[in-house]
């Protein structure tokens, strides 16, 4: 890998979103509408909202930026980029780095917006320090971005692309506690719902949200996310091919 490629990719891939207002309007408008979709409908029950506000603030970025990334790391292929980039002094790692880094801006912008729209118009309340929540929601952005890049590899159109959110990511949205405690549920979906990324998202987001406390099993959460992070890009890398069909 090469720093200076690196950096060169993420900017390419930031200039090229600068572009694109729709992806931005996808990025940025729709967590903020769909957040006060939620605070409206449940309106007459602010303890629910308290509950599952600061969660979804993960979840939010996370799906988005799964779905934003699979479907330009699909485009860059299919147009013939992908190709006229791998002849190119570049490594894999250097092209899904770039992507990570440039998402990870994004996801900066996103969380600063969502966040302060959550705080300082709908009334949500946290136990735990913002700034915390701001920082795991980038991380979850990020977490989602190379999860997108990864199953990027396995689709042949943008509609395959698209498909692959709700295959890979209502599952984890129904089982990772957001709807109904883990402990409740049936003892296979408990199983299942250890291995899934967004269950730990979600975690480490409930902790800071309930609790001031760095504990133990916070970090433990973090240090999933970050093993998820490292292992989509290693294993994009791996699938990436040099030249597409």
């Amino acid at each position: 890998m090469s720093p200076r490629v690196t950096m060169a990719t993420a900017r390419r891939v930031v200039i090229q979103l600068r572009h694109d207002p729709r992806t931005i309007a996808l990025l940025m408008g729709v967590p903020v509408l769909l957040l006060t979709l939620i605070k409206w409908t449940f309106d007459g029950q602010p303890q629910t909202f308290q509950r599952i506000g600061v969660p979804l603030l993960g979840i939010f970025p996370m799906t988005s930026m799964f779905l934003v990334t699979s479907v330009a790391m699909l485009r860059e292929r299919t147009s013939g980029t992908l190709e006229r980039l791998m002849t190119l002094p570049m490594a894999k790692l250097d092209l899904l780095a770039g992507y990570a880094i440039a998402f990870a801006a994004v996801a900066l912008a996103q969380a600063a917006l969502v966040s302060g729209l959550a705080f300082g118009v709908l009334g949500l309340d946290v136990v735990g320090s913002p700034w915390a929540i701001m920082g795991l929601a980038v991380l979850n952005a990020v977490a989602g971005s190379t999860m997108g890049l990864f199953v990027s590899a396995f689709a042949k159109s943008e509609f395959q692309a698209v498909q692959f959110m709700p295959v890979f990511l209502l599952p984890q949205i129904f089982l990772c506690g957001l709807f109904a405690p883990r402990a409740g549920m049936l003892r296979g979906l408990e199983l299942i719902s250890n291995f899934l990324p967004m269950t730990y998202a979600y975690d480490a987001l409930h902790r800071v949200g309930t609790t001031s406390d760095i504990t133990a099993q916070l970090w433990f959460d973090v240090a999933v996310l970050l093993g998820v992070t490292i292992l989509a890009i290693a294993a994009g890398a791996a699938t990436l091919p040099r030249r597409t069909d």
